[in-house]
C-alpha cells in the first residue's frame, strides 16, 4: 500500500498538530516543500543519492496528509530493500501506512532516532526524518523517478482528484 492518505475535510480540519509544527489549514497542503537535488516516487518517498549511497524518506507532502507521526516501523540493517515493494510502516494519529522503496539495494544504515522521536518526520521529512540509506543495486532506477517540477505537478493533480 503507498502512502495515499487521504482524510475528508472535515478530518483535517480537527487534524492534531505536533507541537514542534504548527497547524496549517486544510488548504496549506499545496505548499508542501519539494526540494530540487532530489527524486520523487509516486508513492510519496523521497530518494537523495550521493556518492555510493542513496537515502530514502518520505516526502514533506506525504507526512501533512499523514498528520501526527507516533511510531516509525524500519526494517534492520543489513537487509535489502526491492523498489516499490514496503520495507517498513509509519503510524500517525490518522492511520497506518507502508512505506515503499522507491530503488533495490542494501540497507546501510537504518535513522535509529525515529524510534525514540517519530515527529521528526513531521518536522523535519528531508533532513532529521530521513528512513534508511540503502547501497543502490541499480541506480538506473533512480532515472525512473520524477524530479521536483514533476512531483510538485503530480501532487496538485493528485489532491485536485481527491
Amino acid at each position: 500500500m503507498a502512502l495515499r492518505i487521504w482524510a475528508s475535510s472535515t478530518a483535517n480540519a480537527l487534524r492534531l498538530s505536533s507541537a514542534t509544527r504548527p497547524h496549517f489549514s486544510p488548504l496549506s497542503r499545496c505548499f508542501s516543500s519539494v526540494l530540487d537535488g532530489l527524486k520523487y516516487a509516486n508513492s510519496h518517498e523521497w530518494v537523495k543519492h550521493e556518492g555510493p549511497v542513496a537515502t530514502i524518506g518520505i516526502t514533506d507532502h506525504a507526512q501533512d496528509h499523514l498528520g501526527e507521526v507516533v511510531f516509525v516501523e524500519l526494517p534492520e540493517a543489513g537487509g535489502t530493500v526491492t523498489k516499490a515493494t514496503g520495507f517498513g510502516a509509519v503510524e500517525s494519529v490518522k492511520a497506518t501506512s507502508d512505506v515503499n522503496s522507491p530503488i533495490s539495494g542494501e540497507i546501510v544504515e537504518v535513522n535509529s532516532k525515529l524510534s525514540q522521536t517519530p515527529g521528526l518526520i513531521n518536522s523535519s521529512p528531508y533532513e532529521d526524518g530521513w528512513m534508511i540509506k540503502v547501497k543502490p543495486s541499480n541506480p538506473s532506477e533512480l532515472e525512473s523517478l520524477m524530479g521536483a517540477t514533476q512531483y510538485t505537478k503530480f501532487c496538485e493533480e493528485e489532491d485536485a482528484a481527491h
